[in-house]
């Protein structure tokens, strides 16, 4: 038969895995978007890891149950250096934009600047934000770009 440490140790190991599994769902799961009474702006990409030069998905959601006000067709989006340089922010026209409660915009960042450099390997930062005479809403995440 098997020793009773090698048994011993598998199933210790099965209960600990099982555990870590467990907080690793449930720390996905915080992650998830959530909806909230009253104004609330959110910025959701598939996944913050992204390969050198591959297209990036980006989800404006008005995640409130407000209408909220944009001034421009880009919805506020600005990509940034975390040093705050502005790298990139879609050309759009000037015009005042909507988001219903629960409604969603997708714009695709195809990892160019604004002057026509291609992003390197790093950490950026996605901000949208929204302002109107009643409330102003800043929203952002950061992503990695790898080679």
């Amino acid at each position: 038969m098997f020793p009773r440490g090698l048994i011993l140790a598998v199933i210790i190991g099965m209960i600990a895995g099982a555990i870590v599994g467990v907080f690793l769902v449930t720390q996905k799961n915080g992650e998830q978007l959530q909806f909230v009474e009253g104004h609330s702006l959110s910025i959701v990409t598939e996944k913050i890891d992204f390969e050198v030069g591959e297209e990036i998905k980006i989800k404006i959601i008005n995640s409130g149950t407000e209408p909220l006000t944009f001034s421009d067709a880009s919805f506020g989006l600005t990509i940034t250096g975390l040093d705050g340089r502005v790298l990139y922010s879609p050309v759009a026209s000037q015009v005042i934009s909507i988001l219903e409660p629960k409604q969603e915009k997708i714009l695709v960042w195809d990892q160019i600047k604004n002057d026509g450099d291609p992003a390197t390997a790093g950490t950026y930062k996605i901000t949208s934000h929204t302002m109107d005479e009643k409330i102003q809403i800043k929203k952002s995440i950061t992503i990695n770009i790898h080679k």
